[in-house]
């Protein structure tokens, strides 16, 4: 009985051995994926900041500019691009929208980003754009890889359809969670004027990028980009920008730069906690996967294999020599009883 019951726990032994890095090398690159129908909508604000009058072509201060970043997942289109590439995609339709203190419009930036569902690695489409440019995208954008290690990345800066590397700069403490902060300074330089601008006056003729364009103006930027990332889930739960931008004239007019937007930029703390309870929840099911599972059925495959040693051992047990004498009948006795006289 002892050592069919050896053998059966050997078995289970195995079969969790067997399991335990099965999970986190075949399972968790299937199933630990960005969902394809993601909707995420988050508030960032600059305070005392300063933005453009274009009807004057001024600098004022405000009190306030808002933007609303959107990234909606576009299910349609991840199809489409998986029957062209065989790859599993995640096809994100994001706007970047900028709001003055009055929350009329002052620009806004559509965009669209695919990439590996895993891995948050750019698959390069058609369809890839940003304020309906064509762009090839190198590095992630928006999102860190699941599992964020502790070293620089390739980020993609939207404004100048470039990209460059952003540093890990250490780790904090962040609402009760451990994350990883990064940071990237993109250096001045000229970028496109978004396509839709604000309107100037009630009836007055539309400002294109082309109207202003004929005038020799050149918009150009610069920015301290922050991120404080979950290193299981790859999601920021925090992110602010130190932005500047300035229109530039001809050197022929003699113009100085007139600030267009300057502001550090900050997300709202509502969004921030809210952001911070979605990834708590989220980091469960990754580290359920990469960790604790896999080292619970190891260590359960090693308390199994012990005590089914343990079992086969008790069972090889040698027998006890005195009950071997008593079981044997045609034993003489050590010391036979007197014979009586």
């Amino acid at each position: 009985m002892r050592r069919k019951s050896s053998l059966v726990l050997l078995a289970l032994a195995v079969f969790f051995a067997t399991l335990a890095p099965m999970l986190r090398w075949y399972a968790y690159p299937r199933l630990a994926k960005v969902p394809p129908s993601e909707y995420q909508v988050a508030v960032l604000e600059a305070k005392n900041a300063t933005l453009v009058d274009y009807s004057s072509l001024t600098a004022k201060k405000v009190s306030k500019v808002s933007i609303v970043q959107t990234l909606k997942g576009n299910v349609t289109a991840a199809r489409q691009v998986k029957a062209e590439t065989g790859k599993d995609v995640v096809v994100w339709d994001a706007l970047s929208y900028v709001a003055g203190p009055d929350g009329k419009m002052v620009s806004e930036i559509p965009e669209r980003y695919v990439f590996d569902a895993h891995t948050q690695e750019p698959v390069h489409t058609a369809s890839e754009s940003v304020d309906g440019d064509p762009v090839t995208r190198q590095g992630i954008e928006f999102k860190f890889p699941f599992l964020t290690q502790k070293r620089d990345y390739y980020y993609f800066d939207a404004q100048s359809r470039t990209s460059a590397p952003i540093h890990y700069a250490g780790t904090q403490r962040f609402h009760g969670l451990k994350v990883y902060y990064f940071e990237q300074t993109v250096p001045w330089q000229r970028v496109p004027l978004p396509k839709k601008l604000p309107e100037i006056a009630p009836g007055a003729p539309a400002l294109t990028p082309e109207t202003v364009k004929a005038t020799g103006i050149q918009r150009w930027y610069t920015t301290k980009r922050m991120f404080w990332v979950d290193p299981t889930t790859g999601a920021p739960v925090n992110g602010e920008e130190i932005h500047t931008e300035e229109l530039r004239f001809p050197a022929s007019t003699g113009k100085a730069p007139v600030t267009a937007f300057a502001g550090d930029v900050k997300m709202r703390p509502d969004y921030i906690d809210s952001i911070v309870h979605l990834v708590k929840t989220q980091r469960q099911l990754v580290l359920l996967l990469t960790s604790y599972l896999p080292w619970g059925f190891g260590a359960l495959a090693a308390a199994l294999l012990a005590l089914s040693l343990l079992l086969e051992a008790r069972g090889r047990r040698p027998a006890d020599p005195v009950g071997d004498r008593e079981a044997d009948p045609d034993r003489e006795p050590d010391h036979p009883d007197p014979v009586p006289v």
